[in-house]
Order: C-alpha cells, then structure tokens, then sequence
C-alpha cells in the first residue's frame, strides 16, 4: 500500500527538510537568500541537476534498448521525486524575483510541474503490470483507447515545454557565468 505514491511523500519529506535549512538560512543572516551567493546558488545548481536527472535518465531508460536497468514503475517513481524536489530547489534559488528570463524559466518550471501532475493522473488510469507494461483486461477498450488518446496529447504538450524550459535555462545559465566571469 505504501509503495504506491511513495515518490510523493518523499518529495514532500524532502521539500520540508530544504524549506527548513533555507528558513534556517534566511534567519541566521536575516534576509532571503540571493541566488548569487553560495547558498542560493547551491540551490539554483543542484535543483538543475535534479532537472536534468529528471529528463535524461528516465528518458534513456524509457527509449534505449540497452539501457534496461530497474523496473519502469521505479524509474518513473525517481522521474515524479526528481521533477518535484528539483523545481522546487530552483524555486527558492530565484529569491522570489521572476523579472527577465529567470522569470520566464520560473513560469516554465511552473507549468511543467502542473503539467507532470495532470500526466500521473491519466498514467494512472492505465491499468500496469509491476514493469509498466499496460494491461489489457480489467478496463473496457473504449475507456483503454480514451486514456491512451489523453496520454497522446499530454506528450504532444509535456515534451515540448519541457525542452523550452531546459533551452531557457542553460541560457540562464551561461548569462550568470558569463556575467559572473567576464562582467565583475
């Protein structure tokens, strides 16, 4: 029972606990934490990573033949975890400002997290083996043939946006070193 949705409540055990060092860190030196300093920066850093974790790995297992570690329920389990602790770190790096394309990416990060949730909702409604691998019976094909078509369009939205967003962000990205190095 507890198995199912676990990635959920680790994602929001792990939110709680990086709330409580940012509040920490907002209180110890009594201001929000700028994404340009250290701690605001780690945020920024390891949230994109997670990002990235988020896409590519689960992407790979997903696509590549060679690539057949692990079961896909987990894997989508760590793409669900990932794709909720990651924005939420990039969230806090933005020091609540979301002028210019930080902001852009911010909104970006927004609608992709909204849309990961509308996506586990219709991935849901499939019924799966332990693996991933649809099962036919236990749903009438009608109903099956309808979520396969909303899972379709979901793709057709999802992915694309996703890939504005990683876009955008490596060019936020190299704007704050090229202006962190070259700019000081």
């Amino acid at each position: 029972m507890f198995r199912r949705g676990w990635e959920l409540w680790a994602a929001f055990v792990a939110a709680i606990l990086i709330t409580a060092v940012y509040g920490g860190v907002a209180l110890f030196t009594r201001r929000i934490p700028p994404a340009r300093e250290i701690f605001g920066l780690s945020l920024g850093i390891f949230g994109f990573i997670m990002m990235l974790m988020t896409e590519i790995l689960y992407s790979l297992r997903k696509r590549s033949r060679l690539a057949r570690w692990g079961r896909m329920s987990d894997w989508l389990s760590f793409h669900i975890f990932t794709g909720l602790v990651g924005p939420y770190m990039v969230l806090l790096h933005s020091s609540w400002k979301f002028n210019g394309l930080a902001g852009v990416i911010t909104l970006f990060t927004i609608v992709i997290v909204a849309s990961g949730f509308i996506g586990r909702y219709i991935y849901t409604r499939i019924p799966r083996t332990a693996d991933g691998i649809e099962i036919e019976g236990g749903i009438s094909k009608e109903a099956l043939m309808q979520a396969r078509r909303l899972m379709a369009w979901w793709h057709t939205i999802h992915i694309p946006i996703g890939m504005v967003l990683f876009a955008a962000a490596f060019v936020h990205a190299g704007g704050a070193i090229y202006y962190a190095l070259y700019l000081r």
